[in-house]
């Protein structure tokens, strides 16, 4: 891992920005949330079959983030170089949820409630900014974390019209929490969500909780890298102490 203070310093260097005021932390939900992209990657893989197009497991992993509308579109292009109906991507979709929702309840990640204590002690803001229009896990959010998220900090599939990469979701994100870009960070695990936090222009955290090289988050921007949202959680002090220090 790169040194905290480093790693601020090249995002102060590279932004433009004399210090970083936290005032919220950006969630994206899937994979950092909820050990819920498993789940995902054999939905997609399983329903994309079905209809003679052909996303792996793996590759489900590298585009976490996107729409489910973009995701499908981006797999009919590739196979036969035009878009996909609205009507195939509607029910292309539909399908997938029911076959995502066929499996158990996805668990918390393991430190992220722990971290969520850490953020809200520190009277910051929590927002969720999610490519999702999963709504069983939009509903799972009060029950799995009671009192953390409110719609007002929500960003979610049906609130934007650019999904990750394109920096539109962080940017509403910033909005809804009345915020600039210096006053927040993003905590992400994929490289197309760490692409959009960066575009932002907000400092980045991935937490590398699925099977990718930790280096492909590097590559898409992440200013941090931590190995699990525990590890994260267990440096959460340090870095915000970090962050603190640059705005004296």
């Amino acid at each position: 891992m790169n040194s905290i203070h480093e790693s601020i310093a090249r995002y102060l260097q590279g932004s433009g920005h004399s210090c970083v005021r936290l005032k919220a932390v950006l969630f994206d939900m899937d994979g950092v949330l909820f050990d819920s992209m498993p789940y995902h990657a054999d939905a997609w893989h399983t329903v994309m079959e079905r209809h003679g197009l052909h996303l792996s497991r793996e590759e489900a992993f590298l585009h976490e983030g996107r729409t489910g509308a973009d995701t499908i579109n981006l797999v009919y292009q590739r196979q036969f170089g035009k878009d996909a109906t609205p009507e195939m991507i509607q029910e292309i979709y539909e399908e997938k949820s029911r076959e995502f929702n066929k499996n158990p309840e996805p668990k918390r990640m393991p430190g992220a409630w722990e971290l969520m204590q850490k953020v809200k002690a520190a009277h910051l803001t929590p927002v969720l900014v999610t490519g999702s229009g999963q709504t069983s896990l939009l509903d799972r959010l009060e029950h799995s974390y009671p009192g953390t998220f409110d719609r007002a900090h929500m960003v979610t599939a049906f609130d934007v019209k650019y999904g990750k990469p394109n920096p539109e979701p962080y940017l509403m994100g910033l909005e809804k929490a009345h915020v600039a870009a210096n006053e927040a960070i993003v905590v992400e695990n994929a490289p197309i969500g760490v692409q959009a936090g960066a575009a932002a222009g907000i400092f980045t955290i991935a937490v590398n909780t699925g099977p990718l090289d930790g280096q492909v988050l590097l590559d898409a921007g992440a200013n941090l890298l931590f190995s699990s949202m525990s590890d994260f959680c267990n440096h959460w002090e340090e870095v915000y102490q970090a962050f603190q220090q640059t705005s004296l």
